[in-house]
């Protein structure tokens, strides 16, 4: 895939995920891409031969790049050109090439990061899950998200979920998440987390400004109530995510859970990149462990992931004791809507 390929395959996702700005971007971006210059060839000769979405997601680098010096106020010509504010595409195509020469140095070095975001909305379907299973064992919970990144949906339960057909979650909650919501709700439970903490690769500490700034880029210019979700979800943030291989992490934890408590492992849009063979791994361990389970220590595992459908990601909940499989429903990659069709009790 060349870059420009790239720049379109990531407008078309953008713009299906309810961004026309950052589809207008990256189809200008294709077009006018300025090849021969310092950055233009650091991307043009990257070493991942997959410049895409499933790959290296050059596009949404340097996209990121571009929102984080409009954040930071490092180019006031670029930020006028951004929302709120409206402008004519050769206009914008001006400015953002200028702000490409002007700040290469600053890109350079931003885009040997891959983007990073910590979707709170995908919180909505974990909020109901946890209450099914409160509901089903009665028990405090022990959560560990895999491919955590900052850690902001390991607080679910501090989360509201509200409905057509009912709410979820405490009264005053930090965060209120209302997606377009299809199906019946599970009822609601009281419900304890006991003992919360991630894993990812690179995880990011919302407490430090330059991790907030990656958090805040990666959220797209024209949807302003991502932003503002994800600094409540950052205000209430105090869960633990270690640096280190998610399977490895995993397998030390396993050891210490204690017994009378239902471990919930999770992780959205997370899974599908891990490499074939350490997923395969991570699966046996898992499972592994579901077979020791017990109505008194049981183990679910949430899959929020892509399963090659264009229709949004999967919700698929394995159960133990009893190795038991439920299609939760679909969500979409950012949590804009749940199409639930769990059971409700």
């Amino acid at each position: 895939m060349t870059l420009a390929d790239a720049f379109l395959c990531q407008a078309r996702s953008c713009e299906a995920l309810g961004s026309p700005f950052m589809a207008q971007l990256l189809r200008l971006l294709a077009r006018d891409w300025p090849e021969e210059s310092n950055l233009g060839r650091t991307c043009t000769n990257w070493p991942d031969n997959d410049l895409g979405p499933d790959g290296a997601s050059l596009p949404l680098r340097i996209a990121g790049g571009l929102h984080a010096l409009v954040l930071t106020e490092r180019s006031a010509e670029l930020a006028a050109t951004y929302p709120p504010n409206t402008t004519d595409k050769n206009l914008l195509s001006t400015t953002v090439l200028a702000a490409l020469d002007e700040h290469e140095s600053f890109l350079l070095d931003w885009i040997q990061n891959p983007p990073q975001t910590n979707e709170v909305r995908r919180c909505a379907p974990l909020i109901a899950t946890g209450h099914w299973l409160a509901g089903r064992f009665d028990l405090p919970f022990v959560v560990s998200e895999l491919g955590a990144s900052a850690g902001l949906n390991l607080n679910w339960d501090q989360f509201a979920l509200k409905t057509d057909t009912g709410t979820l979650g405490p009264t005053k909650a930090c965060v209120i998440l209302n997606p377009e919501w299809t199906g019946t709700i599970p009822a609601h439970k009281e419900l304890t987390v006991a003992d919360r903490r991630g894993v990812d690769l690179n995880p990011l500490d919302s407490r430090n400004k330059d991790h907030t700034l990656r958090l805040l880029a990666y959220l797209w210019p024209d949807q302003p109530h991502r932003k503002t979700l994800t600094r409540a979800a950052i205000a209430a943030q105090a869960a633990t995510v270690d640096q280190g291989d998610a399977i490895e992490w995993l397998e030390r934890r396993l050891q210490k859970i204690p017994y009378g408590h239902i471990h919930l492992i999770y992780h959205t849009i997370a899974w599908q990149y891990f490499p074939t063979e350490v997923a395969k791994r991570g699966a046996e361990v898992i499972e592994a462990e579901g077979a020791r389970a017990t109505l008194g220590n049981p183990l679910a595992w949430l899959a929020m992931e892509s399963d090659g459908s264009p229709d949004g990601a999967a919700l698929i909940l394995r159960l133990w004791p009893g190795n038991q499989t439920f299609l939760l429903g679909r969500v979409d990659f950012h949590g804009r809507w749940v199409r639930w069709v769990g059971p409700a009790r």
